[in-house]
């Protein structure tokens, strides 16, 4: 599966994370065994993504079997 989503927000990180656990099959308490948190504290994360820290959201990503990729949108004026 090669889905992809442009994140221009925060906001639209609990959706795409939603939908990635539920693509592969997994439940909160799946997710959080793999990260060897309680499911609690997954469930917190998930419900609001933007207050987790970089590393602990790469973990997230990982288990998920989530790629991230940066790239530009277009070049930036000499303004």
């Amino acid at each position: 599966m090669n889905t992809q989503y442009a994140l221009k927000t925060l906001n639209q990180l609990r959706p795409v994370l939603i939908g990635f656990r539920k693509a592969n099959g997994l439940t909160q308490k799946d997710v959080s065994e793999r990260l060897g948190i309680t499911q609690q504290t997954y469930a917190r994360l998930e419900a609001n993504p933007a207050s987790a820290g970089f590393e602990r959201l790469f973990r997230v990503f990982s288990v998920l079997g989530v790629e991230i990729v940066l790239s530009s949108r277009e070049p930036l004026s000499d303004a």
